[in-house]
């Protein structure tokens, strides 16, 4: 075989070094290009002829073939695109491709596909599509539960109507009421109390003249005492509310204190809202809601429940309906203070406006987040990640995806990697490490021709031989 051998190996070299050459030359054009994953080359010998002891064999060809680098990952960087997102560590995105277009919805292929390329944003149909044409799926989280919905991915499609309003129901209520209120009324010593029929009654050093109050009931005070009542009273905080329309309804709230522990009965609180700012003479203008009991411990003894309930709660003609007070364990108390002053430490409620989407953004759990004009935010989809076995012999296909062969084995669902939302994956190309590469396939080739050259020169050498 001699020169014909080392022929056919300087040219199955020059081949190999060229399929090399290729790799390299893609890698460098895709090295920006987001969650590309480079193709390293490798390089197997074929045996020549000869066999038996080492003697009697000799060198062979050479052959190449691509090396996926598709578990090696690239950096993670910034993005100020709420939607982009990474996978930092192991696993996919699943996505498909789009087939076309029915009475102006797409349609799409069926197929699954895998990538990590995540540089997805919402189209005009609401769904998240990656600069490679590839739409992202996930499943969908159930509202009530915040659990996942089914086991199927399907294309996430954003909703993009307008969040209805939700009535209040309930406000959670928390704090400390004084043992001794600083009320206007109040004089060094004392305090002045409201008596079950609303009427003041004069303890400590209070004074005793007092113009007789405008009583309506003992469930509501009247605009003409309601000098008396702010004077005899502290405030309980203000909370905006949220009518079944979703319009905001401002609740003003005070504590009275109607009586002191003698011994016999506990020292007691009226807790009051106003209800009508324009109540005028002997119309009603703050509303009992219900009296707190609490005992030598501080601790509200009465209701026992912890609750009250604001009964068909109404602020100036805008009827909110049924509210309850939730006081929670041992959260409302009466202990001393320095300012005779009700400190709230919690005060929220449960009720919203209608909004509009304004946003929807990645959370560190991997979930698409949507948010809405009136504050609130909703998870909408968990997004789907899915792992391999094999997935170095998973198949490329065009636009950074993959898709499944019998070598890479079926995807498994839920992946060691986890989602990191405003982040972007580059592309695993090392420049450098490309250029090293280069320089060793080049003179690789070139020593491959300084062969071909040499056996083309004795072969002619061999041929004057007979002439």
């Amino acid at each position: 075989m001699g020169v014909f051998g080392a022929l056919n190996a300087a040219v199955s070299g020059l081949s190999a070094q060229a399929y090399a050459l290729e790799n390299i030359s893609g890698n460098i054009a895709n090295s920006a290009t987001v969650g590309y994953k480079r193709l390293d080359t490798s390089f197997s010998d074929l045996v020549g002829g000869g066999k038996g002891a080492q003697p009697g064999q000799i060198a062979g060809t050479v052959s190449a073939s691509s090396r996926a680098t598709n578990g090696i990952q690239g950096d993670l960087q910034q993005s100020q695109v709420d939607t982009y997102m990474g996978i930092n560590g192991s696993g996919y995105f699943v996505v498909q491709g789009r087939a076309g277009e029915v009475d102006g919805r797409s349609i799409f292929t069926g197929n699954d596909l895998y990538t990590r390329r995540g540089d997805f944003e919402i189209d005009k149909e609401g769904r998240l599509v990656n600069g490679a044409g590839y739409y992202l799926m996930g499943q969908p989280i159930d509202p009530v539960t915040k659990n996942v919905s089914g086991s199927v991915p399907s294309i996430i499609t954003i909703d993009s109507s307008v969040i209805p309003a939700v009535v209040t129901d309930r406000i959670t209520y928390e704090g400390n009421l004084p043992t001794t209120p600083q009320t206007s009324a109040r004089l060094a010593g004392g305090s002045d109390l409201l008596d079950a029929s609303l009427t003041k009654a004069s303890t400590g050093a209070a004074p005793d003249a007092v113009p007789a109050p405008q009583v309506v009931g003992v469930n509501a005070i009247s605009a003409d005492d309601e000098v008396n009542f702010l004077n005899s009273s502290i405030a309980g905080e203000a909370i905006t509310v949220y009518n079944s329309s979703g319009t905001p309804v401002n609740v003003q709230m005070r504590w009275a204190k109607t009586f002191e522990d003698d011994g016999a009965q506990s020292d007691t609180w009226s807790l009051y809202y106003l209800s009508d700012s324009d109540a005028t003479g002997t119309d009603p203008k703050w509303t009992k809601v219900s009296d707190a009991q609490f005992g030598s411990d501080g601790r509200m003894a009465v209701p026992a429940t912890s609750n009250m309930t604001m009964t068909n709660l109404t602020v100036d003609g805008q009827p909110v309906g049924d509210v309850t007070l939730d006081f929670g364990t041992n959260a409302l108390t009466q202990f001393a203070d320095s300012n005779g002053a009700a400190k709230i430490s919690k005060l929220r409620q449960n009720g919203y406006p209608a909004g509009d989407l304004t946003g929807v953004a990645v959370s560190e759990a991997g979930r698409l987040v949507a948010s809405y004009s009136n504050g609130r935010t909703r998870e909408l989809y968990e997004i789907s990640l899915v792992s391999f076995s094999g997935e170095a012999w998973l198949e490329r296909v065009n636009g950074g995806a993959f898709e499944v062969t019998p070598a890479s084995g079926e995807p498994i669902a839920g992946a060691n990697g986890s989602i990191v939302g405003k982040r972007l994956e580059a592309s695993n190309t090392d420049i450098a490490d490309e250029f090293s590469k280069l320089i060793v396939t080049q003179q690789a080739y070139s020593a491959n021709t300084r062969i071909v050259s040499s056996s083309d020169q004795m072969l002619k050498e061999a041929i004057n031989m007979i002439r």
